[in-house]
């Protein structure tokens, strides 16, 4: 009788624990109440987030939440390009955010990261002037690649790099100044963009002000449309051709 009183004692003993455990987790796993905020944020403040945040918190206590899956749900909100989530006593939760770093606009209603990565922006405007490059789905990470090499050769004839768009199939149209525009095809873009700054520095920088498009689509010089002409097409040649 003694062996068996002893494990009917350890039995109520385990039933106590588990009854004591059962109530603390319940008396611990009470309802998220205070949500924290920490990181270095240029765009978008901290009263933006935790309304973007609250939604993903609602109706989760503090213990049973799952961090990883709140952290998923956390980087579907266009901004946020890195976050860590900690439980702080007795019933907070504090996210570590990363901003993104936006770069360029991309396809109208998106932004683009330094990674080329679009990403949404929702309802806050960034700040500065930034590039407007567009393409077909994917090729994001293409064009801002390009639009960085390409920005270096604009600079040098004092311009600025406004736009860059790849079409569908493959050609490349990129406009000056928010002014001119530059058709510069699919094919020997370095010969072609060479072609343009010799005739820029020859004669087109003078007449910048009249030119409606130019067309690098062509084995040598290049053709310039101006303003008030509807048909007619120059062509200018580049030095060497």
């Amino acid at each position: 009788m003694s062996a068996r009183n002893g494990w009917l004692g350890v039995l109520l003993l385990l039933m106590v624990i588990g009854a004591g455990g059962r109530a603390l987790w319940l008396w611990l796993d009470r309802p998220v109440e205070r949500v924290s905020i920490r990181g270095e944020l240029s765009h978008v403040n901290a009263d933006y987030l935790r309304s973007e945040l609250a939604p993903l918190i609602q109706g989760r206590s503090w213990l049973s939440v799952n961090l990883a899956e709140l952290r998923g749900d956390a980087l579907e909100i266009g901004w946020l390009a890195e976050v860590r989530i900690s439980r702080e006593w007795p019933d907070g939760l504090t996210f570590d955010l990363v901003e993104q770093v936006p770069v360029a606009r991309w396809n109208d209603n998106f932004l683009l990261n330094p990674e080329g990565e679009p990403f949404t922006p929702g309802p806050v405007s960034p700040s500065g002037d930034f590039p407007d490059l567009a393409g077909p789905s994917g090729t994001a990470p293409e064009v801002l690649a390009y639009h960085q090499r390409l920005e270096s050769s604009i600079d040098r004839l004092s311009l600025v790099l406004t736009q860059l768009r790849l079409e569908p199939r493959g050609a490349w149209r990129f406009q000056l100044d928010d002014g001119v525009w530059v058709m510069l095809g699919r094919n020997d873009r370095e010969a072609r963009m060479a072609r343009l700054t010799a005739a820029w520095h020859r004669q087109l920088a003078d007449q910048a002000s009249l030119i409606r498009y130019i067309d690098l689509r062509y084995p040598n010089g290049v053709a310039v449309a101006w303003h008030g002409e509807t048909e007619t097409v120059s062509r200018v040649e580049a030095e060497g051709s």
